[in-house]
């Protein structure tokens, strides 16, 4: 518990501690004084005269003493009860009730010579007061409850017998200096007191201005991550709106470049070969059910319907072989090594690779031959694809470069593409077990 609490707290919980011990203290003194006078007076013959100055005949001395230290053990044990944080306010109340009780026992056990013990009571309400009123309210209400422990106390004393009379049994001198000590004990206490309440005023006021500044940090906070929830919202749309982008693109692209590229086939060939071109057109026809298909699977997150039926191998096979049947364009595929396992986010990047690729080299280039070349080395994949199409003196990045870059900069790939008779890109995706591994932490 003291590991939690800060300097200050622990300070004000050693100064109430040091108040109980310094009050155990003097309670142990004064009730081994009256012990031990008491004792004295019977021993010397002297009990008459010493009962005949009292109102009523006092309990035996040893009674008396062990019922002043029992009752405040059990203050002290009901000031450690009073000061939990798990009781309710009812459970409380009746505590500090049974600690006053208690209070005037103790005091009525040492006939009234010391008094000081009722604000180790006021110590223990006050460590619970949070109410919103000022403290000096607080300080009124237990200087009252001090007083009119005082005047209750009153009541006993036609019942108890004096300190003063328990003095006067010693010489004039002696009793000079036991007054003084009992003073003194009273005012010490007094001065321990007041260090508390100042030490727990304190306590309370750097504890509102902590909590204020909390408030305030906390309310900054709210306003950041208010701030931060809309731009992650924002975020998240753009993301979602790239993702249907290259979707959109790269599988109606891909659709529309070989129904266009079908169509210009029958075009030239609908007057020569009407039989041929009757079958070009149900190629065609089975490429746009085939895009629709794939059109619908991607607004819905779902992978390629190609690589939920097929393997990868076999679903470029696939794509390769209807592309060049509905385009007309002819496409070689020279495979030189296929990893082992691969997760689906990473075929459904190579997949979408070489549709792109075999896309642009008949939508940009123009190409009537294409190779697409997969290979395996230590540590990567590769794609290379080139064709023999126009070519470009200079390259410029469009939406199907861009969005394959961006494909591949999730898998930490790399795109390289030139232009020398056609045009030729270079896909490569790390493999291995260490960059699997970091894969998955960065989807983490």
């Amino acid at each position: 518990m003291m590991g939690s609490y800060t300097p200050e707290q622990r300070r004000l919980e050693w100064l109430y501690g040091l108040l109980g011990l310094y009050n155990g203290l003097v309670v142990l003194l004064m009730a081994g004084f009256m012990c031990l006078t008491q004792q004295k007076i019977v021993s010397t013959m002297s009990a008459h005269e010493f009962l005949s100055t009292l109102p009523i005949v006092p309990l035996p001395a040893m009674k008396g003493f062990w019922l002043s230290m029992g009752a405040y053990a059990l203050l002290l044990f009901l000031g450690k009860l009073y000061r939990h944080g798990g009781l309710e306010s009812g459970q409380r109340q009746l505590i500090f009730a049974a600690e006053i009780g208690i209070c005037m026992l103790l005091m009525k056990s040492l006939n009234l010579a010391y008094d000081g013990i009722v604000l180790l009571a006021v110590a223990d309400l006050m460590h619970r007061y949070h109410g919103e009123n000022q403290s000096w309210l607080l300080l009124v209400a237990m200087l009252g409850l001090y007083f009119m422990a005082n005047y209750n106390m009153a009541i006993f004393q036609r019942h108890v017998a004096p300190f003063d009379v328990y003095a006067a049994y010693y010489r004039p001198e002696v009793q000079s200096v036991l007054l003084a000590i009992k003073n003194a004990f009273q005012s010490l206490n007094i001065v321990l007191f007041v260090l508390y309440l100042v030490l727990l005023v304190q306590s309370q006021h750097h504890e509102k201005e902590r909590i204020a500044s909390l408030n305030k940090q906390l309310e900054e906070a709210n306003v950041r991550l208010r701030a931060y929830a809309l731009e992650a919202e924002r975020t998240a749309e753009t993301r979602e709106r790239n993702r249907l982008a290259r979707e959109i693109h790269d599988t109606l692209g891909h659709t529309l470049t070989g129904i266009a590229a079908g169509l210009d086939a029958c075009i030239v060939l609908v007057d020569a070969a009407p039989a041929v071109v009757k079958k070009q057109l149900e190629k065609i026809r089975e490429t746009a059910r085939h895009g629709i298909v794939d059109v619908r699977r991607s607004v819905k997150k779902l992978r390629p319907d190609d690589l939920e039926k097929l393997p990868l191998q076999q679903a470029i096979k696939k794509v390769i072989a209807e592309f060049s049947a509905s385009s007309g364009v002819e496409i070689q595929l020279v495979e030189l090594g296929w990893p082992e396992k691969l997760r689906e986010d990473e075929e459904e990047v190579i997949y979408r690779i070489v549709q792109e690729g075999i896309t642009n080299a008949r939508r940009h280039g123009k190409a009537t031959k294409v190779t697409v070349t997969c290979g395996l080395e230590p540590g990567r994949f590769y794609i290379i694809i080139a064709d023999n199409g126009e070519g470009c003196a200079e390259t410029k990045q469009g939406f199907g470069l861009r969005h394959m870059e961006e494909r591949l900069e999730l898998l930490h790939g790399r795109l390289r593409y030139w232009s020398d008779k056609g045009f030729t890109l270079e896909a490569t995706i790390p493999m291995g077990k260490n960059v699997m591994d970091n894969h998955g932490e960065d989807k983490e």
